[in-house]
């Protein structure tokens, strides 16, 4: 009984037999996916767009608008949560029972925390790549002017070579 390795390859690489002799022949790729679209069973979208909190029917713990101060504010929730992990210490300690709100008030301020982070990920895609080119620059400066110190040498050299030669 003979088994393949591989998979027979699918039919439509026959579009491209003539690839070689005119690779105008080939069929032009799909348009790119616009709006949302279904992959393993999971509804997706194109558009890169954070939902809010409400969206997700999370409470939102801070400030609506704008105009946040994103530092003032993840400082906040982190304190809040602090003070949340103390309570839930304590209640699990003197009343076990009573433990579930404690956890539930702490999973929002995660959720709050988790949001106000996420809508800083535009910035700080910005930044590391404003960072990545400022190096990227640095390093052709340095390369321009080791390539300009070199030639200099190699010049420098050129002239004692002939300085020797004419003088034997």
């Amino acid at each position: 009984m003979a088994t393949a390795a591989y998979p027979p390859p699918p039919p439509y690489y026959r579009l491209y037999k003539d690839y070689l002799q005119n690779p105008n022949s080939a069929p032009e790729p799909p348009p790119p996916i616009e709006g949302t679209y279904i992959c393993f069973g999971g509804n997706y979208t194109t558009d890169d767009v954070l939902p809010s909190l409400e969206e997700q029917g999370v409470r939102q713990l801070y400030p609506k608008g704008p105009n946040i101060d994103f530092k003032k504010e993840l400082r906040s929730l982190n304190r809040e949560l602090q003070l949340h992990i103390l309570e839930l210490s304590d209640v699990l300690v003197e009343r076990p029972s009573q433990y579930a709100r404690r956890v539930e008030d702490i999973s929002l301020i995660f959720k709050n925390l988790h949001h106000l982070l996420n809508s800083l990920r535009p910035h700080q895609a910005r930044a590391t790549l404003i960072h990545i080119l400022e190096l990227q620059i640095q390093r052709r400066k340095q390369a321009v002017e080791d390539i300009k110190r070199r030639r200099e040498e190699a010049q420098r050299r050129l002239k004692e070579s002939l300085g020797t030669l004419e003088g034997q």
